[in-house]
C-alpha cells in the first residue's frame, strides 16, 4: 500500500466510512421503493385528473436531489453526508 491510500482517511475515518454506506445502502433501497410508489400515484393521477399532481411532483423532485446525493456519497465522489446529516435543498 502506498502513501497515498493512506491519505484518503484515516484509519477510523475508514470504518465510520463504510458503515454510513451499508446504511445508505439501505436507505437508498427504500428510496427505490419509494419513487415507485410516487411514479404510480403521479400515473393514477395523471390518468384520473388529466394532469400530474403538485405535491407528488414536488416529492418526487425532493427524493430525487436525496438519490443523486446518496449515489455522491456512495461512489466516493463526496464526503458529505445527505439527509438527515444535511439538508434537502
Amino acid at each position: 500500500m502506498d502513501d497515498s491510500d493512506e491519505d484518503y482517511l484515516p484509519r477510523d475515518g475508514r470504518f465510520e466510512r463504510i458503515i454510513y454506506m451499508v446504511v445508505f445502502l439501505i436507505l437508498f433501497a427504500i428510496g427505490e421503493t419509494l419513487l415507485w410508489a410516487v411514479t404510480i400515484a403521479q400515473m393514477i393521477w395523471v390518468a384520473v385528473y388529466g394532469q400530474p399532481n403538485d405535491h407528488v411532483a414536488e416529492f418526487g423532485a425532493r427524493l430525487g436531489v436525496w438519490i443523486k446525493r446518496v449515489v455522491l456519497y456512495q461512489s466516493g465522489t463526496t464526503d458529505e453526508k445527505p439527509f438527515p446529516w444535511r439538508e434537502i435543498d
